[in-house]
């Protein structure tokens, strides 16, 4: 198994970002890039037509999230091996994450040796998680308990609130996740409630100050 080919399909918005990736890991002996895709839809599609074992995955992409992705493609494909690579660094979205069923947790300022240890680690069936989001999460699990304010929305709740601080409409939420333009407009409100925001600007400010989405 140590010698099989790791077939890789890399999953990001930013063109500049995926041809970066795929050019850092042309020379690596043992993982070869199969496929890309620049969103959550594309990637589902992707991973069914050339059925990699590794899916290294942002997690914050207009339309469909890695969130969502992750979710179905793990439904669809249970033994695909799913590891974010992402700025996102807060401490909600590698909870969220790995609780989905992905295998690892890496950020974008990792080196070159870090990404490959963890394809290589997640592929052979552990979990990898970068050192520092480790600490993070180690962290607040025996600190005294300082909630965000996101640890309130259930894992629906949060993929609607990513796609709205994206600038999403609520009839194309609804049609990405399969829901009714009502029931996407109840969770905006339920969100809205929770977190305490009477607007989407609010919303996406208060996204923007926890650090779960960038300003790019």
């Amino acid at each position: 198994m140590s010698n099989r080919l790791i077939k890789l399909l890399v999953v990001d918005d930013h063109q500049i970002v995926r041809k970066g990736i795929i050019s850092l890991l042309s020379k690596t002996n043992g993982i070869k890039v199969i496929a890309e895709a620049a969103n959550g839809e594309d990637a589902i599609r992707s991973a069914r037509e050339h059925q990699p074992d590794v899916i290294l995955m942002d997690l914050n992409m207009p339309g469909m999230g890695g969130l969502e992705a992750t979710h179905q493609l793990l439904r669809i494909m249970p033994d695909v091996r799913i590891l974010a690579l992402t700025i996102c660094d807060s401490d909600v979205f590698p909870t969220r994450f790995l609780e989905e069923g992905a295998s690892g947790y890496i950020t974008k300022d990792c080196s070159k040796e870090e990404i490959v240890n963890a394809i290589r680690s997640v592929y052979a069936g552990q979990r990898y998680i970068s050192p520092e989001i480790a600490q993070k999460l180690a962290l607040k699990r025996y600190a005294k308990k300082e909630a965000l304010p996101f640890d309130s929305l259930s894992e629906r709740e949060l993929q609607v609130m990513l796609m709205i601080t994206k600038g999403e409409r609520v009839q194309n939420i609804a049609e990405v996740l399969h829901l009714s333009p009502k029931t996407v407009n109840t969770y905006r409100y339920r969100i809205f409630d929770k977190l305490g925001v009477g607007t989407d600007v609010e919303l996406t400010h208060l996204a923007l100050r926890y650090g779960l989405i960038d300003n790019n």
